[in-house]
């Protein structure tokens, strides 16, 4: 299967060069790999330039953007200045933080579970992060859910749920839409992926409120939202974040921002929430 890989990287010089070459070492060459250097002031595009000499499958596109770090639109802004230089001919989309480290054979085990199941539409294996020594499972979200520093997607699933929506909750929505259209998902454990940074690190102040807003724009309800904000703020162990993503929801709602998805997608992501919540009460 053919692998295209969009990579965003913003003053990624201590991390770029560990993941591009875990990628030259997989046992399954991708076909291309796009690094999008966003307005970096290190030495990250040198770095890449250096690979793109002795991997030809290795470009690297420039661009120009702030340097305020809000989650969501700008690494999807930067990841679609690589989506433009893209080979059409692929059969999975990858996009990658340009911080991880991933084992050998991870592109060829996810082409193995694409090409087993035509229904799959996305798949991943899980991050781990170095703590006291030893890389342990990041567990912020649920085993089920791919998390955004390394989502795969199949070509079909890719266009049908409308590629990926530059805001914060992108890489919840895109799994949301995938189940709308019926393609399953799959998180692979045996796949672990050291992620060099933590989720977050570089979040500043002015995202603050984005966690409640996106739950707005996925159409979850207060109450749902009310739920997921706290589960989120527990694992974060903030009870500030709990009150910012409130914050944020209200503030989206006043304003009237616009929604991410339908009303009848709208209605299916409440049902599928209210389902896993049921659940773990059963």
């Amino acid at each position: 299967m053919n692998f295209s890989i969009i990579i965003p990287a913003h003053n990624e010089q201590d991390s770029i060069g560990l993941t591009l070459e875990s990628l030259a070492n997989q046992t399954l060459l991708p076909k291309e790999v796009v690094v999008v250097n966003d307005n970096s002031s290190d030495d990250t595009q040198k770095i890449v330039e250096a690979f793109a000499i002795n991997y030809p499958w290795v470009s690297l596109v420039n661009k120009s953007s702030s340097n305020e770090h809000l989650p969501g639109s700008k690494i999807i802004n930067a990841f679609y200045e690589g989506y433009e230089t893209l080979d059409n001919n692929y059969d999975i989309i990858c996009k990658f933080d340009a911080d991880l480290i991933f084992p050998e054979n991870y592109l060829e085990v996810l082409a193995s579970h694409f090409k087993s199941n035509p229904k799959l539409g996305m798949a991943s294996g899980f991050c781990y992060i170095e703590k006291n020594s030893e890389w342990i499972l990041e567990n912020l979200t649920r085993i089920d859910h791919i998390r955004g520093a390394l989502k795969a997607y199949r070509k079909d699933c890719f266009l049908q749920i409308g590629k990926l929506k530059p805001s914060m909750g992108w890489d919840t929505v895109d799994e949301l839409l995938a189940k709308f259209y019926g393609w399953d998902i799959l998180t692979d454990a045996s796949l672990q992926v050291k992620h060099l940074k933590p989720t977050g690190i570089s979040y500043n102040m002015a995202s603050k409120y984005l966690q409640g807003e996106a739950m707005y724009k996925m159409r979850y309800g207060f109450v749902i939202t009310l739920i997921s904000a706290m589960k989120l703020a527990i694992k974060k162990k903030s009870f500030r974040l709990f009150k910012n993503y409130i914050d944020g929801y209200f503030k989206a709602k006043k304003k009237k921002i616009e929604f991410l998805v339908t009303v009848d997608q709208g209605k299916f992501i409440r049902n599928l929430r209210w389902k896993g919540i049921l659940n773990k009460f059963n």
